[in-house]
């Protein structure tokens, strides 16, 4: 059973098709994986609106930070807004603001 619907963003959307296709196909892989577990691994959450999906492949640490829709009381998104290649300990904290820059926008326009 799926715990959420996943959108990605076009920016998103960019991030993905800039990556080698074998690391896109893990970050979608294990997208889809977090949708059926509770694995903190997979999605943490980073404050409280913004959550990032996390993957490790080949040494590098890819992450797509997202945000919850859960207005429609039959179907909970989860709206990935950008992707980035994780190079320090703490998350930038300028894809942060970008990600809730998107959510803002998203909330204000559906």
């Amino acid at each position: 059973m799926e715990y959420f619907k996943t959108i990605y963003s076009d920016e998103v959307e960019e991030f993905l098709d800039s990556l080698d296709d074998k690391a896109c196909r893990k970050i979608i892989y294990n997208v889809d994986k977090a949708k059926l577990t509770h694995d903190p691994e997979l999605f943490k959450k980073l404050d409280s609106d913004i959550w990032e999906f996390r993957t490790k492949y080949k040494k590098i640490q890819y992450r797509l930070l997202a945000f919850w829709d859960k207005r429609d009381s039959t179907e909970t998104l989860v709206i990935a807004t950008n992707g980035f290649i994780k190079k320090t300990k703490k998350t930038p904290k300028i894809e942060i603001k970008r990600a809730r820059q998107i959510m803002e926008f998203y909330f204000k326009t559906m």
